[in-house]
């Protein structure tokens, strides 16, 4: 198992920027109502359903919203949301991956593939860029919940496959399957996690410089903004220098 590493900008714009986006507590809904309906309306009983309500609460979602959107998934006439994943390179090579809930497949497909091609990106078939990324479980921590060594004694405790700190915080890897038992046993280790979910981590890292990340990241807002899409992956590394320049 590692330890530090600096493995960084696989999800776009984490923790407190996040929170800027007005569309967010949308996005956090939908996909409680879509695990709801695919399952047991219990969060005790359905993994997802828990992942996505502890997702919701450490954004500050209130109660009353959470409990909306899964009274919503038994609702008549609600809307019936599928999940679509769609596949690319934006500016300098850098492999994205897009996933969505939609209730309009060919709505999301033209937004999607417009944001790209405006953006200095091109859309590819699915499978295109995946096979050079994991599906692992994703939990992470800030700085504050304890150093390195406490976090990776309670992550090797935990049966997780890898930890990674920073002075942002730590994220803590697991394997698919297991992230549901394995983010259970760090909460109580280390209390509520900041963020648990299921994440696409590449095998390998891009550096883009300053002109590549201004337009890449142009097109990741892009697409993040738009209500039909959960999150943005990418295999791309931008230095603190760039980011800085670019604010």
């Amino acid at each position: 198992m590692a330890g530090h590493s600096k493995f960084k900008n696989i999800m776009h714009r984490k923790g407190a920027q996040d929170k800027k986006r007005s569309n967010l507590f949308s996005k956090l809904s939908r996909e409680i109502t879509v695990a709801a309906k695919m399952g047991a309306p219990d969060p005790d009983m359905n993994p997802r359903l828990r992942l996505a309500v502890n997702a919701a609460k450490a954004q500050s979602m209130p109660k009353d919203n959470i409990q909306r959107a899964i009274d919503k998934a038994s609702a008549a006439g609600g809307e019936d949301y599928v999940e679509v994943r769609y596949e690319g390179y934006g500016p300098g090579g850098v492999a994205l991956i897009v996933e969505a809930l939609t209730d309009n497949r060919n709505r999301t497909a033209t937004n999607v593939r417009t944001a790209f091609s405006k953006n200095g990106g091109n859309l590819g078939s699915e499978g295109s860029v995946s096979h050079g990324f994991e599906r692992l479980g994703m939990i992470e921590y800030p700085a504050s919940v304890g150093d390195e060594e406490k976090v990776l004694e309670a992550a090797i405790e935990a049966g997780a496959e890898d930890v990674e700190s920073s002075e942002d915080g730590h994220t803590i890897w697991t394997a698919a399957d297991a992230l549901h038992g394995v983010a259970n046993e760090l909460e109580k280790a280390l209390g509520a996690a900041d963020n648990v979910k299921l994440a696409w981590k590449p095998s390998l890292t891009v550096a883009v410089d300053e002109a590549q990340a201004g337009t890449l990241l142009k097109l990741v807002d892009t697409l993040d903004d738009d209500d039909d899409v959960q999150t943005v992956w990418g295999n791309y590394e931008i230095s603190d220098e760039i980011m800085e320049k670019l604010g």
